[in-house]
């Protein structure tokens, strides 16, 4: 008893030793912020409390082990001691089933002594009928004595008789003694059975005896190892809930940290584009102040000339490239004049023969070409040279008539006038950026009365796809004409 209270004192001081230990150490690792296997601190610290506690398990195993012999076959030899508990309880049913088969044969041989008995009880039955049978013949014999000749046969007949009787009795004797002798020997072999089923008995009830005294120990055993595993049980679930709080609160904070980052680079992608817009402010704001102050006259990608040129016979190419470049000086002349001032004819645009021949091959091939000169700068009144940049493309079909440029959907119900004014608006936008995109310049040409439906929407109570649709065939040359259609459920209500 004693030893059990020190034992359970070294394992609860032990078990606080290294608890303590573990606690320390998992304390200066978060404080020092170590790193182990590439886990972070904080899980590096989980790590070493999780390797703690192990120890304390095993130390705890350990102890106990090595204390208690029986807890330890308890542990390792269970399965041997069942097996020999099934196996003896095996041979104590196999003893009993035995026992019935005696039993049964001792029955069986009992019933035969007693059909014996019965036997014999009829010989000695028959044996004093032929006693008496002999005294009635003999006590004749003597009262006939005179009639000895003629009952002779019949005496002789007797005495036949009771040989017969006497040789049945001799058999019957023989017989009495074979089952007798039987009977001694099943009752020498009950006697054995009896001694070898109390010897089994004995036996059997010895092992069970010791089986249920090791599984009373097992059993209690085995309790107060289910006592000591639900409190750890409870212990570790415990200390599972703690640790499950703090994966929440670390998945929170590091879903906080995660959105700051996200954030942090969305507001910095926002700094960025916030840079460039004003950088491009500041050019359009530069361009806007010469505007104001009415000196801007020409704008980077302005059209100064164009025209369409299909070169049939040889030199005609670079004649037609010299006469764009001429229309394209006086109409940069035009704009670069002061306002009430006489328009100058000054060569502006600065040539060369380099340039006019590589023009002149690309459009010297026969085909059909869109040619345009535009403004490579802002340019502001009174400049004396600009620079310019050509346009070369082939005068081919782009949009087919009814070919859908864009499409979006308005619903005056939701939208006032404006909004639905600016959508219609960002559908042309969309319509012109697309043709840009085909090789088109010109601007896009709205066919028909652009207010006029503007308001057939708003009186329409009902929501709407709009499509911006090609008018007519549209090549490389251009203008667009663009025709919007109000659609419902696949059919065009009204147009422009």
């Amino acid at each position: 008893m004693t030893t059990g209270y020190i034992l359970i004192a070294a394992i609860l001081i032990l078990g606080g030793v290294i608890a303590t230990v573990g606690d320390r150490i998992g304390t200066r690792v978060g404080k020092a912020r170590l790193s182990l296997f590439n886990l972070r601190p904080k899980k590096t610290a989980v790590l070493v409390t999780i390797f703690t506690g192990g120890l304390i398990s095993a130390s705890t195993l350990g102890i106990l082990f090595a204390a208690d012999e029986g807890l330890r076959k308890g542990v390792f030899e269970l399965e041997d001691i069942q097996t020999d508990l099934r196996q003896k309880r095996e041979q104590l049913k196999t003893a009993e089933t035995q026992k019935s088969q005696v039993e049964n044969e001792l029955n069986q041989a009992r019933i035969a002594q007693a059909k014996a008995q019965q036997d014999l009880q009829v010989i000695n039955q028959y044996l004093q009928a032929a006693n008496t049978k002999q005294l009635q013949t003999q006590a004749q014999l003597n009262r006939t004595i005179s009639q000895q000749a003629q009952t002779q046969t019949q005496l002789q007949r007797t005495q036949g008789q009771l040989g017969q009787v006497v040789t049945q009795y001799q058999k019957a004797i023989a017989e009495l003694q074979s089952v007798y002798n039987q009977r001694k020997q099943l009752q020498a072999a009950v006697e054995l059975l009896k001694t070898e089923r109390q010897r089994l008995y004995a036996e059997a009830k010895k092992a069970i005896d010791e089986a249920k005294t090791a599984i009373v120990k097992r059993d209690r055993e085995l309790a107060n190892r289910q006592e000591v595993i639900e409190a750890r049980d409870q212990k570790i679930a415990q200390l599972d809930q703690l640790i499950q709080k703090r994966n929440l609160e670390v998945a929170a904070r590091e879903q906080v940290i995660a959105t700051r980052e996200s954030r942090l680079k969305e507001l910095e992608a926002q700094q960025e584009q916030l840079e460039l817009e004003v950088a491009r402010l500041e050019k359009y704001y530069q361009s806007y102040r010469d505007l104001r102050l009415g000196k801007l006259a020409l704008v980077r990608g302005q059209v100064l000339s164009a025209g369409v040129i299909r070169v049939t016979q040889p030199g005609a190419a670079r004649q037609a490239v010299v006469q764009l470049l001429q229309e394209a000086n006086r109409n940069a002349n035009l704009e670069l004049s002061e306002p009430g001032g006489n328009i100058a004819n000054v060569e502006l645009l600065r040539v060369t023969q380099d340039r006019i021949d590589q023009l002149s091959k690309q459009i010297g091939d026969g085909q059909e070409y869109v040619v345009r000169i535009f403004s490579a700068g802002n340019y502001v009144r009174g400049e004396k040279q600009i620079e310019f940049f050509t346009d070369t493309a082939r005068n081919q079909l782009v949009f087919s008539g009814g070919a859908v440029l864009a499409t979006t959907t308005t619903d005056s119900k939701t939208m006032t006038s404006y909004q639905l004014q600016q959508r219609l608006e960002l559908l042309i936008s969309a319509s012109q950026f697309r043709a840009r995109n085909a090789g088109i310049v010109e601007n896009v040409q709205v066919d028909g009365t652009f207010l006029r439906f503007v308001t057939q929407l708003r009186q329409y109570n009902q929501p709407l796809e709009i499509k911006a649709i090609a008018a007519e065939d549209t090549y490389t040359a251009g203008p667009l004409r663009v025709k919007l259609v109000a659609i419902v459920n696949g059919k065009i209500i009204f147009s422009t």
